[in-house]
């Protein structure tokens, strides 16, 4: 199979700085599905941060005489403070957000599908300062980030700085992250300022070489969603991906271009079935392979997939067809042999099973016929037995009529 089409293997410790950047590949198998692993750029860490505490928290300790005589002149000079708001997100308090500095007004709030930038801080609820980024742009709404990231900013005004506070299930999880280094199961604290907001470009009107860059980083980033086992915003990312390859163009394209752009279309549903498959959404995962097969009938992966998926359906019989078909073209692929060899397997232990069913509930064949013959030839001496008896008697009677007619 030809790499870099596919994330499988581990997802330890893997994940996409936000920015976006990568530096390499790398192929591995897991059941045949083989994605290519996204390393990451690592960037700079600056100092920590200041300790997180609310404003007016800290009291320094009165001198009572003092406080008595101040009390006496002014006794209400001192109000207590304010508390701060926080912005219960989801409403399950692993998301909040607090306003630091505000910003244009509501009417100023980017909308889903723009293309935002932020300055970004992102903390360890230690103060630790793991990533600052200070010109992160993504789209807004596509999964390009961080979940609690893309989640609150869509709240933000224009301008507006913000302190995040995310939990792990909206941030790295349980598998944590290399880069930035993020350890599992950790919360995190974001300080976030947004930038700007613009439209995203008219697809129609992008020169093709921008749209097969942008599909390809839509693609990478569900790439980092199925590492990361979160297979429905791999399907998401991959999605969106094949939207950007499918739109028309009002602009020139060669024809090595629309070549390209066919490959990344592939690649980006031979992915989606891997994901989909995952997800045990098989009609959904069939349709993807049938898909490939429309533009490449000899793409091995999706052959293998499609092969999967309809023994999943119980279809085996076409199931190992598919995969004979598959084996022909890379005879030497272990992982088809096995799988194939597997299918068919099973496939005689069905119809054995299937066997022995139908024979329990008709009766063992064998018996009966043997039954059957043996009431056939009972029959069969019962009437020769007649025949016989009638025979004599009618001789009997002939006799006795000539002997009567010669006297």
């Amino acid at each position: 199979m030809a790499d870099g089409e596919v994330v499988s293997g581990s997802a330890d410790n893997q994940e996409v700085a936000p920015s976006g950047k990568k530096s390499g590949r790398a192929s591995l198998l897991d059941s045949g599905e083989d994605f290519e692993m996204l390393e990451d750029v690592e960037e700079d860490v600056d100092d920590d941060l200041p300790p997180l505490e609310d404003a007016g928290g800290g009291k320094k300790k009165n001198n009572p005489t003092k406080d008595a005589t101040k009390a006496d002149a002014c006794p209400d000079q001192t109000p207590p403070a304010e508390p701060e708001e926080w912005l219960d997100v989801l409403g399950n308090g692993q998301l909040r957000k607090k306003v630091l500095e505000p910003g244009a007004g509501p009417d100023s709030r980017p909308q889903r599908g723009q293309n935002v930038t932020i300055h970004l801080k992102t903390s360890l609820t230690d103060g630790t300062v793991v990533e600052e980024l200070p010109n992160l742009s993504f789209t807004l709404g596509d999964g390009d980030v961080l979940q609690g990231l893309d989640l609150t900013v869509q709240l933000m005004e224009m301008g507006e700085k913000a302190l995040i506070e995310a939990g792990a299930k909206y941030t790295y999880g349980a598998l944590g992250s290399s880069t930035p280094p993020v350890p599992p199961d950790a919360d995190l604290i974001l300080e976030v300022q947004l930038l700007s907001a613009d439209d995203a470009p008219d697809l129609e009107l992008m020169p093709p070489s921008e749209r097969i860059s942008l599909a390809n980083r839509k693609r990478e980033r569900g790439n980092v969603h199925y590492q990361r086992a979160d297979y429905a915003f791999a399907v998401n990312s991959y999605g969106i991906a094949l939207q950007i390859t499918e739109a028309s163009f009002r602009v020139d394209i060669s024809q090595q271009e629309e070549e390209e752009l066919l490959d990344m279309k592939v690649r980006c549903l031979n992915n989606m079935a891997a994901a989909q498959l995952k997800l045990d959404h098989y009609e959904a995962a069939l349709r993807s392979c049938v898909s490939v097969l429309a533009h490449q009938p000899d793409n091995v992966k999706a052959l293998f997939r499609k092969g999967k998926v309809l023994a999943l359906q119980g279809k085996f019989a076409e199931a190992i067809k598919t995969l004979k078909g598959a084996l022909k073209l890379e005879p030497s692929n272990k992982t088809i042999h096995a799988e194939l060899s597997k299918l068919v397997k099973k496939h005689s232990e069905e119809k054995g099973a299937e066997q022995a069913m139908y024979k329990k509930m008709l009766g063992n064949p064998s018996n009966a016929s043997v039954q059957k013959h043996r009431a056939k030839s009972s029959w069969s001496l019962s009437w020769k037995w007649l025949f016989g008896a009638t025979a004599v008697a009618i001789g009997g009677v002939a006799l006795s009529v000539v002997i009567a007619a010669r006297n």
